[in-house]
């Protein structure tokens, strides 16, 4: 196996699914500026997800309209002369 090949800063993190305040922890490197305190009373970096296993339609067996307005008319709204 080739050395040095993964990072060495593997931490506990929380990631946090913001559509159903879902969380839980595990080992990540990825960098973050929030911090949140966890249930143990230990502060961790956080991370916030749009979706997560919890929240997934596939994983929950039903369909979840995040949005009302089409993909047309937001791009009309977003992209429309002022």
């Amino acid at each position: 196996m080739k050395k040095d090949l993964h990072p060495k800063n593997y931490r506990l993190v929380v990631f946090k699914d913001m559509s159903n305040d879902y969380s839980f922890i595990t080992k990540s490197c990825i960098d973050t500026r929030e911090t949140v305190k966890w249930e143990d009373g230990n502060e961790y970096p956080l991370v916030k997800l749009e979706i997560s296993h919890t929240s997934h339609p596939f994983y929950t067996g039903k369909m979840k309209l995040v949005d009302t307005a089409g993909r047309i008319d937001k791009f009309r709204t977003r992209y429309a002369k002022k």
